[in-house]
């Protein structure tokens, strides 16, 4: 019998202008496909001019400035439509979606495509529900009891993963499924006989508690951030009045 995590699986990532889901950009993405452990992952790249300002911190991070993006991007509202063909695609082909710290890339291509597309992502998925894979949320609930960061360069580390390229979309796309891989195997035990649709649901919960953690831990520090518990789409927000 083939487990989920040694059967097919896609992943996505995106570089960005910033990290606000609701204002920033996506400036390059990348969808990985491997149909099994060890075999040659299959790489669709896109690289966006956003149209808007690119901030010397993002560049610092991507490594990808306005004027390579004005030069050699697209315009975004094709390469959204592509992305969300794509992942639709994916899921209607029965390969889960990994995609790690899922609320802020799909948030992000969800507001791109309200923004250039007039659409949102849940429209792609009316008849064939995605199924998502986030490691985050994964290994925040299997071992939740390590201490330290668990960012996507921790993660490889803990895991065994070699992540080649760091911040770039692709290179991220395929360290994170190599991490679900990894993941599954160290907790086979726990995840063998759940599938993807089980877990996707069951992630849901777990990210709601992490997050109500972490919200916790803010309003001891002081701190005022506002965590939110949704999982792996944040809803639009209302417009302003």
């Amino acid at each position: 019998m083939t487990y989920w995590y040694e059967g097919p699986l896609a992943a996505f990532d995106t570089e960005t202008t910033g990290v606000d889901v609701e204002t920033d950009r996506i400036v390059s993405a990348a969808v990985v496909v491997q149909d099994a452990p060890g075999t040659r992952p299959r790489v669709t790249r896109w690289l966006v001019n956003p149209g808007v300002p690119v901030p010397a911190e993002a560049t610092a991070v991507h490594g990808l400035t306005e004027e390579h993006l004005q030069h050699n991007g697209r315009w975004p509202a094709p390469v959204m439509y592509e992305i969300a063909e794509q992942l639709a695609e994916h899921a209607a082909m029965g390969r889960p979606l990994v995609v790690m710290n899922a609320p802020f890339d799909l948030t992000l291509l969800d507001r791109e495509l309200r923004r250039h597309r007039a659409s949102s992502l849940d429209r792609w998925f009316e008849s064939t529900p995605l199924r998502v894979l986030d490691p985050r949320v994964l290994d925040k609930h299997l071992d939740r009891y390590r201490k330290g960061r668990r960012t996507l360069t921790d993660l490889c580390e803990h895991y065994g993963v070699t992540l080649q390229g760091a911040h770039d979309a692709a290179a991220d796309a395929l360290a994170a499924l190599d991490v679900v891989r990894a993941l599954g195997r160290r907790f086979a035990t726990r995840l063998e006989r759940l599938s993807p649709a089980e877990l996707h649901t069951l992630q849901t919960g777990w990210h709601a508690a992490q997050a109500r953690g972490l919200q916790a831990w803010f309003a001891r520090s002081g701190s005022e951030e506002i965590v939110s518990t949704d999982w792996p789409l944040r809803p639009e927000l209302p417009a302003a009045a």
